[in-house]
C-alpha cells in the first residue's frame, strides 16, 4: 500500500506496457548507463497502492520534477518499502527512468522523522511515511515533498517526494596555466629621480618604468610624490 491510504482495484500495469512519458525514458542500468545505489544526485521516494500503473507513476514523478526544476537525468534511484519490491507499475516505473529500484525494510522507514506521517500509511504500510521517509532513509535535502498524483475518478495510487543526496564532485581544473615573467618577478627594484636632460636614454629597457611629473614633484624616500590640485601661475 502506499502513503496514499487507499487500496488499489485498478488493474496492475505490466513491465511491458506503453508508457506515455518518452521524456522520461533513459537507457537501463547496464546498457551505458551503470549507477551505483547511494550516489550522489537525486532519490525519488515513493509508495504506490497495489496495481497503480506505471504511468501514473511516472506522471506523478515527471510533474514533481519538473515543478522543482529538477533534471530526470540527475535521478539515481527509486525508493520504496520492501513489501513493494515486485509491484508491476514501480518497477515499470524504473526501469523507464532507467535506474534501480532500491527498497527499504517497514521498520526502518518508521523510524526516518518526515513532515507528512499518516496514520493511513502506517495501518498500511507499517510505516507513517513510505514516499518521504524511503527518499530520505539515507539523509540528503528534502527538495520536494510528499505529493499525490492525480488520477481522473478515482483516488491517487501513487505518492513521491524527492529528495538530493550529496552532491557531485567538482571538476577538477588541472594545472594551472604557464604565467610568463612580468616585472613583477624582477628581483631588483629601484627608483632613481632625474632632472630634465638626466635621463640616460641607453639605460631605459622594457623593465623600465618612467614617471613624469612637473615643477612641484619632489622626492621622498627614494619616491617621486607630485602635491595634488593644480595653481594657474602668471
Amino acid at each position: 500500500m502506499s502513503d496514499t491510504g487507499h487500496g488499489g482495484s485498478v488493474p496492475a500495469g505490466t513491465p511491458g506496457e506503453a508508457l506515455p512519458l518518452p521524456s522520461l525514458s533513459r537507457p537501463p542500468a547496464g546498457e551505458g548507463r551503470a549507477e551505483a545505489a547511494g550516489a550522489a544526485g537525486l532519490v525519488v521516494g515513493v509508495g504506490a497502492s497495489r496495481g497503480t500503473p506505471a504511468g501514473e507513476i511516472l506522471g506523478l514523478v515527471r510533474d514533481a520534477l519538473r515543478d522543482a526544476g529538477l533534471a530526470p537525468e540527475d535521478v539515481r534511484e527509486l525508493a520504496t518499502v520492501d513489501t513493494k519490491a515486485g509491484e508491476p507499475g514501480l518497477v515499470a516505473a524504473a526501469r523507464a527512468l532507467g535506474v534501480p529500484l532500491v527498497t527499504h525494510p517497514a521498520e526502518r522507514l518508521a523510524r526516518i522523522a518526515v513532515p507528512h506521517p499518516s496514520d493511513k500509511a502506517l495501518a498500511a504500510a507499517g510505516t507513517p511515511s513510505v514516499a518521504e521517509a524511503a527518499a530520505l532513509v539515507d539523509g540528503g535535502e528534502l527538495l520536494v515533498p510528499k505529493r499525490k498524483s492525480a488520477p481522473r475518478g478515482r483516488p491517487a495510487g501513487a505518492t513521491c517526494a524527492v529528495v538530493r543526496r550529496g552532491r557531485p564532485a567538482e571538476a577538477d581544473p588541472g594545472p594551472a596555466p604557464h604565467r610568463p615573467p612580468s616585472t613583477a618577478d624582477a628581483p631588483e627594484e629601484s627608483s632613481r629621480p632625474a632632472g630634465p636632460g638626466s635621463v640616460d636614454p641607453a639605460s631605459v629597457d622594457m623593465m623600465t618604468v618612467v614617471t613624469v611629473g612637473n615643477t612641484a614633484t619632489r622626492g621622498n624616500a627614494g619616491r617621486a610624490e607630485t602635491p595634488h590640485g593644480i595653481r594657474w601661475q602668471s
